[in-house]
C-alpha cells in the first residue's frame, strides 16, 4: 500500500473485535445499537482499539481503510504516537466491557511480578468507566480496610469473599483506576469503557463457583494471583463522576500521575479546541451523545456513543464538535 505522508494522518476509527465471554450480557445491544454476530457464547467484550499478535484493530475509515494498526505503527512510529520511543506493539488498549453476569475475582501483576512469574507474563494497569449501569450493578475493586491475606486465603472459596473488598454501587459518570495489583470483579449489570496497558494477562482467584454449558469450571490461577495481589494497598480506586451540569465545557481528571496513560473526562456544551502538539496521540471515546473530530485542514471524524477515534500526534490541532448545536456530549480523552 501507498502510506499518505504523516501530514495528511487523520482521526482513526477501527473494526470492533467481539469476544465471546460466559459472563457476556446485551447492553452493547440495548445502549449502543450494536449490532452483534452471533454467537455460542454472549459477547462480553468489544477491542476497539488493539495491537495484539492475536487481535489486531483494522482501519475502517478514510484512505488508510484496511490497514492494521500494527502497521501504522511500524510506518509512522512517532508521527502516529508522539514521544522519541519507537513503540513496538501500540502502548494502550481500548475495550468495551459489557458484564451480563459477575466477572471472576481477579488480579493483574506488576513489572516486578511479571519478572519473578516469567512464562510471559505482561503487567497490567487499566481504568474504568461506566457508561450504563443495570440498577443492580455494583463494583467490587480494591481491598477493604479490614482484610487481612489469611481472611482472603480462607474465603477465597466463598462467595463472603466479596467481604474482603470495597463494594460499591454502580453510577454511570464514574472512573475506577486500577493499578497492577489490584483485586477486582466487575459486577453483573455494567457497560463500561477500559482503559489499559497492552497486556492480556489475567489471573483468577475465584470465579463464584460458575460452570460452562459443560458443566466446566475455568481454570484458577490461585498461587500466582495472590502473588501479585498489593496487600498493603488500601487505596480506594473509585472516582465519583460529574453529578451536575453546565452551560460550558469543562474537563475533569480521572487518571494523571500515572506512567502508562492520563485520562480526562470532557463534558462539553459547545466547542472544545485541542491539539496533540507537546504530548503524544489522543484517544477520543465517545461516552454520552455523538461529536464530531474536526482537524485544522477540515477533515471530519464522527463518532456515536461507544466509538473510540485513535488522533495521531501528527494531526495536531482539532476540534470536538458535539452533534446537536446547543446540545452536550461526552468524551473520555486519553494520552501517554
Amino acid at each position: 500500500m501507498d502510506f499518505p505522508d504523516a501530514a495528511q494522518l487523520y482521526p482513526l476509527i477501527f473494526k470492533p473485535i467481539y469476544q465471546e465471554r460466559i459472563w457476556g450480557g446485551t447492553l452493547m445491544q440495548e445502549v449502543l445499537g450494536r449490532d452483534l454476530p452471533e454467537t455460542k457464547q454472549p459477547i462480553g467484550e468489544s477491542w476497539e482499539v488493539t495491537d495484539r499478535p492475536d487481535a489486531v484493530s483494522v482501519v475502517v475509515n478514510g484512505p488508510l481503510a484496511g490497514c492494521t494498526l500494527h502497521e501504522l505503527l511500524l510506518h509512522y512510529g512517532t508521527a502516529l504516537t508522539g514521544g522519541t520511543e519507537r513503540f513496538e506493539q501500540f502502548p494502550l488498549l481500548v475495550k468495551l466491557i459489557d458484564a451480563g453476569e459477575r466477572l471472576s475475582l481477579q488480579v493483574h501483576p506488576d513489572e516486578v511480578t511479571c519478572r519473578q512469574l516469567g512464562e510471559g507474563a505482561e503487567p497490567k494497569t487499566e481504568m474504568w468507566y461506566i457508561i450504563a449501569a443495570r440498577r443492580e450493578g455494583c463494583i467490587l475493586a480494591g481491598l477493604d480496610p479490614r482484610a487481612t491475606l489469611v481472611q482472603t486465603k480462607e474465603l477465597l472459596h466463598s462467595p463472603e469473599v466479596e467481604q474482603m473488598l470495597r463494594k460499591h454501587p454502580s453510577v454511570p459518570g464514574d472512573g475506577y483506576f486500577i493499578p497492577s495489583g489490584t483485586l477486582h470483579a466487575i459486577g453483573a449489570g455494567n457497560l463500561i469503557l477500559e482503559i489499559q496497558q497492552n497486556s492480556d494477562t489475567t489471573y483468577r482467584l475465584s470465579d463464584w463457583g460458575r460452570v460452562d454449558a459443560e458443566g466446566k469450571s475455568r481454570t484458577l490461577h490461585v498461587e500466582k494471583g495472590l502473588a501479585s495481589v498489593h496487600f498493603t494497598d488500601r487505596s480506594n480506586p473509585r472516582i465519583v463522576g460529574v453529578s451536575d451540569s453546565a452551560a460550558h465545557n469543562r474537563k475533569f481528571p480521572l487518571v494523571k500521575n500515572c506512567r502508562h496513560f492520563t485520562v480526562d473526562d470532557l463534558r462539553l456544551a459547545g466547542v472544545w479546541h485541542d491539539t496533540t502538539a507537546g504530548s503524544s496521540f489522543h484517544l477520543l471515546s465517545c461516552v454520552d451523545g455523538s461529536v464530531t473530530v474536526k482537524l485544522a485542514n477540515g477533515c471530519e471524524t464522527e463518532l456515536k456513543t461507544g466509538e473510540t477515534a485513535l488522533v495521531p500526534y501528527a494531526c495536531g490541532a482539532y476540534q470536538i464538535i458535539p452533534a446537536q448545536t446547543g446540545g452536550t456530549a461526552a468524551v473520555i480523552r486519553t494520552t501517554l
